[in-house]
């Protein structure tokens, strides 16, 4: 019972103590106290009732409950850090024990054994005691025995054998109501989904486990590590660090298994180091090392040696002392059989390149490159990037890029997996060394031409594909709406009492989290063989006016690809480090010209704009010809207001992700009807000012349809998934389209309302208050009458409109992640059937946006793109600070 109902079995136990029972009886209520201690509480208190019940069932001269009883104690006494001591009890329980009951210390004794990372003897103990299990007809043991010997063959990386266990003890546990080894079974499935590769499943599956085991009340100590462990694969190092350290803390808090926090300790530590906090690496680790040590648990104890070493060289050590460390480690690891063992002899490798040391670099590097014929995609990227260091040091650019191929075309079917378009950016961090070293390569040997493709190969790659429609989950939806509610509610006491709502806010939180959650489980349906890069299509695309202008960063340096007139030219300029800080002086002097009596500041912002030209595009700006630009800047420089720059200021401007994302969005073909979609939210200074006077400049085609106006279909209760159009063929949706814009405000600008008229619209133009959210860029939202509209919301629309227009703050806005991929509102709509964008990269004065808008409408209405109308919207304002700064803050996005 202590495991199906541990709370119940706990009261039952303390009762039956209260009864005065028999000396035998009394040894399992001491027992079972001591399980749940151990498990969910103190483990000093656990020891003292478990030494009890022994004491008891000595008493009662009763060999076989002695030995019950010296299994429980011993996985405690290991859990508490004390081995020796553990491993005695075994020994005496073995000896004490016969038939039935010596099968069930001997699976305890092999769960130690796992524990210790002696799997060896893990396995030969679960083989000896799963034979009489079965013949004694025990179910749960048997169960619990093959749940066992499945985990240890995916520590040893025999992920089929596991399947197999998993599979069978399953099959055994749907005919028991063992709750809490259900659950275990659960989270078991979960880590075997992982280590074959498949992070939805295994965010999915853990979930569920952790869903399971909150209804018993269960502490999910070990759930939290092997959560850490799949959040670090999807490229969420930050959150796997703040688990890690929060389920230290708690545990701490309990008294808890010091073999639990060791484990905890080690994940925080790799997580930091993936994090880029190195000096947080090296405490986690050096304090999981001592702890592993003490614990004699020489498994665990290499792996964090590894982890020690790796965020030793992150903070910029590099000896031959760590070179023959990391040999060590890397040798220990394969004699324990452990799929890191690459990992190791990687990173000898590498540290035996950077002191020159080719021979002994060339022994490990080799060794390490093993790896990448199996296995699961990250051990086959480690052997691939061996590789391509092998190359390097061998002089061979070819081999260098062809490993480099080989290795991110294992990342590229990795990512097509994930289905949340989140997951595809961060995991693209994993592939950053690869492409780095083909970049540097394509430098060295391949002219402009091969470095344009290997810059394009790793850059903005999560567009390439649409993300994964969210799945018609009734549980997301009902979340959805209540977080928008909540929201909504949550702003409305900012907004009438000046203060926050912190209960508000919490609950919107925690409604995010769920949010978050359940998308990050959303599997991939594509797979990574789509249309390559090709320099030849993008020349051909560009003609001889046209210019494309892609800054690689190379060490730190911005290099300029200059495409056009058939050709593909590169020039150097400033760095990268100079140039951001550059750009963050200039989204301050905007968001100070945004305000009246700013005036002052606008020579020093046009200083700043000529000082980013000549860091950003050095000699390249005299080599622009007279035509359009197209800017494709790396995900650090996504703030940079291209406008402003001297050379670019009197042009037709266009900005882009990538090449290949400006490429998909020219060959992209408008929607037939041309319907147009003005919606206007709540809360704005200038009130949205310019939707009314734009709906107004179509009397030609009837009038806009007023706010207050009835439906044309049926009434507007929200479609079904909350978003994409659902309306079938004849509710009048295509006459009215091709009849007049629609004019969505007040409570008619309505999420449920506002995508059903977005999906397919030709054009769409949204004047509501815009907010980024750098901690989760995809809660990044616009301000609708019942809520925000969340890029989660857009990423449910069949087809995202054509040409958007956000005549907003912060629109603009993206986080940079991954390797260099960018998460916002304006990147979710391009993969979605959009077009080309307009939306705005700082805080801007609201009335003197509208006039910029109506002139934009004004140029698309004579049949200029995006970026050409916005180039004479600019070029028609006043010539007063706040307007100028008001034009150079938007930018057109993509080619429409």
């Amino acid at each position: 019972m202590v495991f199906a109902a541990p709370n119940e079995a706990l009261a039952r136990a303390e009762e039956l103590l209260g009864a005065d029972p028999s000396p035998l009886h009394a040894s399992v209520a001491h027992q079972v106290i001591g399980i749940w201690q151990r498990d969910f509480g103190d483990t000093r208190r656990a020891l003292a009732h478990l030494r009890r019940a022994r004491e008891l069932a000595a008493r009662a001269d009763s060999a076989e409950r002695e030995a019950d009883v010296l299994a429980t104690l011993g996985v405690a006494l290991v859990h508490a850090g004390r081995t020796r001591e553990g491993l005695a009890a075994f020994e005496r329980g073995v000896a004490r024990g016969t038939g039935h009951t010596r099968a069930r210390v001997l699976y305890r004794r092999a769960y130690v054994w796992w524990v210790l990372g002696r799997h060896g003897e893990a396995l030969e103990d679960v083989r000896r005691a799963v034979p009489v299990l079965r013949q004694a007809d025990d179910v749960i043991w048997t169960a619990r025995a093959l749940t066992l010997r499945a985990t240890v063959h995916l520590a040893l990386g025999a992920v089929e054998r596991a399947d197999a266990d998993f599979t069978a003890a399953e099959a055994l546990w749907d005919t028991t109501g063992q709750e809490h080894d259900k659950a275990d079974a659960v989270e078991s499935r979960g880590l075997a989904a992982f280590r074959s590769g498949d992070v939805p499943a295994a965010l999915r599956l853990l979930d569920e486990a952790e869903e399971r085991y909150g209804k018993l009340g269960t502490p999910t100590f070990m759930l939290s590590v092997r959560r850490c462990e799949v959040l670090m694969a999807a490229g969420l190092a930050t959150e796997a660090l703040a688990e890690a350290d929060g389920a230290i803390a708690a545990l701490d808090g309990i008294g808890g298994q010091s073999t639990r926090k060791a484990e905890l300790l080690l994940v925080a530590a790799r997580a930091a180091r993936l994090a880029g906090d190195p000096q947080t690496s090296l405490a986690r680790a050096a304090l999981a090392v001592r702890l592993f040590a003490g614990q004699r648990r020489s498994w665990y104890e290499t792996h964090a040696r590894l982890v020690l070493l790796e965020a030793r060289v992150a903070t910029g050590r590099a000896s031959g002392r760590l070179v023959a460390d990391a040999a060590a480690v890397a040798e220990r690891l394969a004699a324990f059989g452990a799929p890191a063992a690459p990992e190791a002899s990687l990173l000898a490798g590498r540290i035996a390149l950077d002191l020159g040391w080719t021979a002994d670099a060339e022994r490990h590097l080799a060794v390490a490159a093993r790896s990448r014929h199996g296995g699961p995609p990250l051990a086959r990227m480690t052997g691939w990037a061996a590789q391509a260091l092998r190359a390097r040091a061998a002089g061979s650019a070819r081999g260098v890029l062809e490993a480099c191929r080989r290795g991110l075309d294992v990342l590229d079917d990795h990512r097509m997996t994930l289905g949340a378009s989140e997951l595809r950016a961060r995991a693209t961090a994993q592939g950053a060394e690869l492409a780095a070293l083909a970049q540097r390569a394509s430098l060295v040997s391949g002219g402009p031409r091969r470095l344009l493709v290997w810059s394009e190969r790793w850059r903005a790659t999560v567009l390439s594909a649409p993300p994964t429609r969210p799945p018609a989950d009734p549980v997301l939806l009902s979340t959805m709406t209540a977080f928008r509610e909540l929201a909504a509610r949550a702003e409305e006491a900012r907004t009438d009492g000046g203060r926050p709502a912190p209960a508000l806010e919490r609950e919107q939180r925690r409604l995010e989290r769920e949010i978050r959650s359940r998308t990050l489980h959303m599997r991939g349906e594509g797979s990574g063989d789509g249309d390559r890069f090709d320099v030849g299509r993008l020349l051909d695309r560009l003609g001889d006016d046209l210019r494309l202008v892609e800054l690689a960063v190379l060490d730190g340096r911005v290099h300029v690809l200059l495409c056009g007139q058939g050709r593909v030219r590169r020039f150097e300029a400033g760095l990268l480090a100079e140039a951001e800080r550059e750009a963050e002086h200039v989204q301050a002097g905007l968001r100070r010209l945004a305000h009246p009596g700013g005036a002052a500041r606008l020579p020093l912002v046009e200083a700043a704009g000529a000082r980013l030209q000549e860091l950003l595009l050095g000699p390249a700006a005299a080599h622009l010809g007279n035509g359009p630009v197209v800017v494709v800047p790396p995900g650090r420089l996504h703030r940079v207001p291209w406008a402003l720059l001297p050379a670019l200021r009197e042009r037709v401007l266009s900005v882009s992700p990538s090449a290949s994302s400006w490429l998909r969005a020219k060959e992209t073909a408008p929607p037939p009807g041309g319907r147009q979609v003005l919606v206007r939210g709540p809360g704005l200074a200038s009130g949205g000012a310019e939707v009314p006077q734009l709906a107004d400049r179509h009397p030609a085609r009837g009038g806009a349809v007023p706010a207050s106006a009835p439906p044309e279909r049926g009434g507007e209760a929200p479609c079904a998934d909350g978003g994409g159009r659902t309306a079938e063929p004849d509710d009048g949706y295509e006459s009215r389209a091709d009849a007049r814009p629609i004019v969505l405000e007040g409570d008619e600008a309505r999420v449920p309302r506002v995508l059903r008229e977005l999906d397919g619209a030709a054009l769409a133009h949204i004047a509501a208050h815009g907010t980024f959210r750098a901690d989760s860029p995809l809660f990044s939202s616009l301000r609708m009458a019942d809520g925000p509209l969340i890029v989660h919301d857009f990423e449910r629309l069949d087809r995202s409109p054509y040409r958007i227009i956000l005549s907003c703050c912060d629109t603009a806005r993206f986080a940079s992640v991954g390797a260099d991929e960018l998460l916002g509102l304006v990147t979710a709509l391009l993969p979605l059937g959009t077009a080309g964008v307009v939306a705005c990269s700082a805080p801007v004065n609201d009335a003197a946006v509208v006039p910029l808008m109506l002139a934009l409408h004004k140029g698309l209405d004579a049949g200029l793109s995006l970026a050409e109308a916005l180039r004479d919207a600019r070029a028609a304002l006043p010539g007063d600070a706040v307007h100028q700064a008001t034009g150079w803050a938007f930018s057109a996005f993509g080619a429409a």
